[in-house]
């Protein structure tokens, strides 16, 4: 059976729309969908508040009940009925985002087991015939097939496997 291992933030966890919505708490801006599918949030953000993405990510319920990216966990069922599926997370630089992280795994994707999950800070570790991430540098020295899956901050980055949503996934592997 083939590997599959899939990054958490930003592909199937909308950390993204956590920046968002913590901003508006803090600072009352309000932002679109449009806005936050186009623009990273440290560009959308007053400069004034620049680097607020690095406190709020060290914060113990940053990670707490993110938003599920739409389509991922219909996609992901179905993967697993296919494919061997690991969630591969370099959550090793937020040590607060362990916990967190397992529990919303375990809330959203019961099926798949404690032992395909995986915390690391170097995913050239994984052994897969497949990586979805939207960070490249995850591909640099990664042995199978990196697909980037599109995320604000990556519209501009070139990659020859780019999906933009879970439906590409499901059409490109199922």
């Amino acid at each position: 059976m083939k590997r599959i291992a899939i990054d958490m933030d930003e592909v199937v966890a909308d950390a993204h729309l956590r920046f968002a919505e913590w901003y508006t708490r803090d600072y009352g801006t309000q932002f679109t969908p449009e806005q936050l599918h186009a623009h990273t949030f440290e560009d959308l953000i007053d400069p004034v508040h620049r680097g607020i993405s690095k406190k709020y990510v060290f914060h113990d319920d940053f990670f707490k009940d993110l938003a599920v990216i739409p389509g991922c966990k219909e996609v992901i069922k179905d993967l697993h009925e296919k494919y061997e599926i690991f969630f591969t997370t370099a959550a090793m630089e937020f040590p607060n985002s362990l916990l967190p992280k397992l529990a919303w795994l375990g809330e959203h994707f019961p099926y798949i087991s404690w032992t395909n999950i995986v915390f690391c800070g170097d995913k050239s570790i994984i052994n897969a015939d497949y990586l979805i991430d939207d960070n490249v540098k995850h591909f640099k020295r990664f042995i199978g097939q990196g697909i980037l899956f599109t995320a604000a901050h990556n519209h501009h980055v070139e990659w020859d496997v780019r999906v933009n949503n879970w439906q590409e996934i499901r059409a490109m592997l199922l």
